[in-house]
């Protein structure tokens, strides 16, 4: 169902304002979307795939089962499907692992502002938060 002209007004608006708290956010979203893969990355995963693709049909070629079934095939079928995945969400992003426990914590409970270790919906919920108290 699409969005009427004035659902997509008031999104434009958000997505905006948005942007202008937080360029660094918007950078961020604009280089990821769709999963923001490089050039590299898709020759990375279209290498693997063509590996994979060789393991499937070698393995048909080759004939090397266990009980019946094609195991060299159903690997090359892995590789392609694993391919497939790097090219669409990537490994190994740059956001830093999460720290959980007393350490990311400041006085008070909350957490201590612009943390690597802080999630990205308790960052957004905390900038929703910020915008209503300013008001």
């Amino acid at each position: 169902m699409p969005l009427s002209e004035h659902e997509q007004r008031m999104l434009e608006q958000i997505e905006n304002a948005l942007y202008a708290e937080d360029p660094k956010f918007a950078s961020n979203v604009r280089r990821r979307r769709m999963g923001g893969s490089t050039a590299r990355r898709r020759l990375q995963a279209a290498v693997v795939f063509v590996i994979g693709l060789v393991l499937l049909i070698g393995g048909l070629v080759v004939d090397f089962t266990v009980g019946g079934f094609p195991i060299l095939s159903l690997v090359g079928f892995l590789v392609m499907f694993a391919a497939g995945l790097f090219a669409l969400w990537g490994v190994g992003s740059s956001s830093a692992p999460e720290a959980t426990g007393p350490t990311s914590q400041s006085s008070g409970g909350r957490r201590a502002r612009g943390g690597p270790s802080r999630k990205f919906s308790e960052r957004m919920e905390e900038r929703f938060n910020r915008r209503f108290e300013q008001e």
